[in-house]
């Protein structure tokens, strides 16, 4: 089976760069997308063979994820539990028969650190979701979660510590996450590789010379590590700040 995911950074500009044809190149039996910035009814596509779910924000222009799968999946859920953390369309939980599938866009602590709070507990609230499915079927999570976790997932650790996305608050809080019973399926095959970044800037010319972060995930329940068969960055692939990922069970 093999799953992708891909931070978009708006599907209607990124349909118009090369979406469709990386699509129908891998044809993947699940994909996953952050950041749609848009509504349903604000495209006109179908992906023939695929059901398509989609979890908008409130507010246009912002945030949502979709997956779209050719499994029909036995039931969907949207966002967490607390209803303090609904209308921004970041979290889908979609249940097959043998694992749960978890589509997250994590919240951004944003310049001058002022959602950091606001994230640290959207983080708690999310690995308690997470514990609660892994309790009754394994889980797989994919999606941008914003953080990168250690140096090796970043260009420049140095000079970004306490940056959005690089305090050490949030890379304790993906600490927690993993040690609660989670592996990250690219470091557990590749946990030496360096330079493999999923998120660059635009500034700077940041991609050309791979100035990246790593900051997008496919995760796994730790008891089901052995369905892992790859874990791959498509970092050659354009049309978003973020590269797709995959992960093939």
């Amino acid at each position: 089976m093999k799953l992708i995911s891909w931070n978009v950074n708006g599907l209607r500009a990124c349909l118009n760069k090369g979406f469709m044809d990386f699509f129908w190149a891998e044809q993947p039996d699940i994909f996953c997308i952050q950041e749609t910035k848009m509504q349903p009814e604000q495209v006109d596509f179908q992906l023939e063979g695929y059901e398509m779910y989609w979890h908008s924000a409130k507010k246009k222009g912002y945030s949502g994820t979709a997956v779209f799968t050719r499994i029909t999946p036995k039931s969907i859920t949207l966002d967490l539990e607390q209803p303090e953390h609904g209308g921004e369309g970041r979290v889908m939980t979609l249940e097959y028969d043998d694992f749960f599938l978890v589509n997250v866009y994590s919240p951004n602590s944003q310049r001058g650190l002022v959602r950091l709070e606001y994230r640290m507990q959207w983080q708690d609230d999310f690995r308690d979701h997470l514990m609660k499915l892994d309790a009754q079927k394994p889980v797989i999570i994919c999606g941008d979660l914003n953080v990168a976790h250690k140096e090796i997932d970043i260009k420049n650790p140095k000079s970004n510590v306490n940056n959005a996305g690089f305090t050490p608050q949030e890379r304790q809080k993906m600490t927690e996450l993993l040690e609660a019973g989670f592996i990250d399926t690219f470091r557990y095959l590749y946990p030496d590789q360096t330079g493999a970044y999923t998120w660059w800037s635009y500034m700077f010319n940041a991609r050309e010379k791979n100035v990246g972060w790593r900051i997008d995930y496919f995760l796994v329940s730790e008891r089901i590590k052995d369905w892992i068969k790859e874990a791959i960055i498509y970092s050659d692939v354009m049309g978003s700040d973020h590269c797709p990922i995959g992960l093939i069970i």
